[in-house]
């Protein structure tokens, strides 16, 4: 059996993979949690061979978390699952050790596959990242280019200068999710990591920021 560890800060995530993977013969789920800290307390108290990770939680992310998991616990394979796609997260998460990277958006069948993978020792990146970190690779000097943009705009990625305009204009996040075609789940989570970039606390000071930085039209 192949114990699994699920951790997300969103209960109803939790819930459902819970449900989807312990649907498999061969799979046991010991344990979740909603944050990256909990995460470590239960990986040293239940010893699971494989940690569905998420990115953006409370008190301790998702890479923060892997980076101590796999340094303390180097049996352990740690998967990112996560709605983030950007190249900031995966290289962040597989320099901390994460065995895996998977969008939420990939189908049940293809995430159990992926956990196996990764419990016989493979390491998992979906297609499109991968040709983007090829990319990367193959002409660095886009990637500085990037990066010297980045720390111009707090690293404040496309996606999230969207949802930034959004917030801008008023818009819930339910709304937000309509017009950017997300879930309401992945645009909360948009917004926690904008908030943490700006060091900002709530939306009025996040769009005060990004407005006297320039960041969006006032």
């Amino acid at each position: 059996m192949i114990k699994v560890l699920i951790v997300d800060d969103q209960e109803l995530i939790r819930a459902s993979l819970s449900i989807v993977l312990g649907g498999e013969e061969d799979f046991e789920i010991v344990g979740t949690a909603e944050d990256g800290k909990r995460a470590i307390e239960l990986t040293k108290e239940l010893s699971p061979d494989v940690v569905l990770m998420d990115i953006n939680m409370p008190l301790m992310n998702g890479v923060e978390s892997t980076r101590e998991i796999t340094s303390k616990f180097p049996k352990v394979k740690v998967m990112i699952l996560t709605t983030f796609e950007e190249l900031d997260y995966v290289r962040d998460a597989l320099a901390s050790g994460a065995a895996g990277y998977l969008l939420k958006a990939i189908h049940p069948n293809e995430l159990a596959a992926g956990i196996r993978s990764v419990y016989h020792g493979g390491t998992l990146i979906t297609q499109e990242i991968a040709k983007q970190l090829i990319t990367q690779w193959v002409n660095p000097s886009t990637y500085v280019t990037e990066e010297k943009s980045k720390k111009n705009n707090f690293g404040l990625t496309e996606r999230e200068k969207e949802v930034l305009e959004q917030l801008s204009n008023g818009a819930t996040n339910r709304e937000i999710a309509r017009k950017l075609f997300l879930t309401e789940g992945t645009v909360k989570n948009y917004i926690s990591s904008i908030y943490s970039k700006l060091e900002v606390t709530g939306r009025h000071k996040a769009v005060f920021k990004a407005k006297e930085e320039g960041l969006i039209n006032p």
